[in-house]
């Protein structure tokens, strides 16, 4: 009984392992394929997304194969382990098993595939989609930032991060959303659209990552999505329009370049987002992520909580976050930490022991910091600054060329200082009068 039960537990094991191999017609994808495969490809993908121990998952299995191998040629048909993979499972809005999606003419849309679970449905649906991708490309409308290789090599840069919107998408996607969107209208026939495509789509990636997606670049074929077109009062092309949470869309009417386009989108980023945080240095992890994530780390030294109080030090606080506000274009960062806290620190900015408060701006990749010369005031501070952003002030080497051992300390509680509790002494067994004579 024990060798059947182990026989059946293994037999388990390895079905749950293995629902495809490398001799099917199903193209395994991973977080490391799956770009280059699908979203680069200029043609059609079934994707199904499975967990290995998902029994809808093992009953599709060989009707997956099976449409596999009859599309051979024709359209790719793939699966991902979402379970193993739940990075890229999570990327597609995956919550259940078997998800199954298309991916057609615009790669970042893909569409959910409702249909049956034969093999029979899964073909008729592929080849239903594919008569869908052939018209448009007839129609003209994958003229525009479609993500495939031959826009790439003729030199339309990658567009990846363009979104395209229809009349459709539209609204569910830009209006009322709290991200900033630069919408371009575009004609596919437009020689001045194509000619900014390209820089249009090297922003969308870069503003992408400066901003984290809180600023997206995307893209209307007006010609198609004429709703779209007549609601925003589309004369021209290209117009390029920014859309704000509870904001009229006003007309963007910058350069034409990527760095103009990016230095706008930069400017709508920072004026959305909030002042940026201001820590306190109570680990080696709170000083090294804010520096090294920032062109600029602010760190003040304030003086201990005995000579200031709370009250001083939340004065000497808000002067810091009035500043961080103020600058919060320049996305840099902002730090604190008390006098003898982080005495190595003190050291290595030449701050040393006196002169409390005290500020340095740091750049951490050089290595080299500045000294705040003026008063620790708004307008002390403010001057310091400006100097800085406009490549001016003299600036010194980081002592040791690296920071120094950063020590964890408990972060301040927002009181008052208490002076250390001294051990009382009992002076019942000391002859004073003999201290005295002796002091004689």
């Amino acid at each position: 009984l024990l060798f059947v039960v182990g026989t059946v537990s293994c037999t388990l094991f390895l079905a749950v392992n293995s629902l495809y191999s490398s001799s099917d017609d199903v193209i395994e994808l991973t977080p490391t394929n799956f770009n280059k495969e699908v979203i680069q490809s200029e043609g059609l993908w079934l994707v199904e997304f499975y967990a290995p121990w998902c029994g809808h998952c093992q009953r599709l299995t060989p009707e997956w194969k099976k449409a596999a191998t009859a599309l051979k040629g024709v359209v790719k048909v793939g699966a991902v382990d979402a379970d193993k993979h739940q990075s890229l499972g999570g990327q597609y809005g995956v919550r259940g098993f078997p998800t199954i999606k298309i991916f057609g003419a615009n790669k970042h849309k893909a569409e959910d595939y409702q249909g049956g679970r034969t093999s029979d449905a899964i073909v008729e649906a592929a080849l239903s989609a594919l008569r869908s991708l052939v018209k448009e490309r007839l129609s003209g409308r994958s003229g525009g930032y479609s993500s495939g290789k031959q826009s790439r090599e003729s030199g339309g840069g990658d567009k990846k991060d363009v979104i395209e919107l229809t009349d459709d998408s539209f609204d569910k996607n830009v209006i009322n959303s709290d991200d900033v969107w630069m919408v371009e209208f575009y004609a596919p026939w437009c020689g001045h659209c194509k000619n900014l495509e390209p820089e249009w789509a090297a922003a969308a990636t870069e503003v992408k990552e400066q901003t984290k997606g809180k600023v997206k670049l995307a893209a209307v074929d007006a010609t198609v999505n004429q709703m779209l077109a007549g609601r925003y009062g589309i004369r021209g092309f290209p117009t390029i329009k920014i859309f704000q949470k509870g904001e009229d869309p006003v007309d963007y009417d910058g350069g034409r370049t990527r760095s103009d386009i990016i230095a706008r989108a930069l400017d709508l980023f920072s004026d959305n987002a909030p002042p940026p945080e201001l820590l306190e240095i109570i680990s080696e992890d709170v000083l090294k992520s804010t520096c090294d994530a920032h062109q600029l780390c602010i760190i003040s030294v304030l003086p201990h909580i005995l000579d200031t109080g709370a009250s001083g030090r939340n004065s000497y606080l808000d002067v810091m976050l009035k500043m961080a506000e103020k600058y919060k274009k320049k996305m840099w960062g902002w730090l604190w930490t008390e006098a003898g806290a982080q005495s190595d620190l003190e050291s290595s900015l030449g701050i040393g022991g006196f002169g409390y408060p005290a500020m340095a701006a740091v750049n951490a990749r050089k290595m080299k910091f500045a000294l705040l010369k003026g008063s620790f005031s708004e307008q002390g501070i403010n001057e310091f600054l400006r100097e800085l952003s406009v490549g001016r002030g003299s600036t010194a080497p980081v002592g040791g060329g690296a920071f120094p051992k950063i020590h964890s300390v408990e972060p301040w509680d927002g009181k008052d200082g208490e002076l250390p509790v001294e051990d009382d002494i009992d002076l019942s067994d000391v002859d004073l009068d003999d201290w005295d004579k002796d002091e004689l």
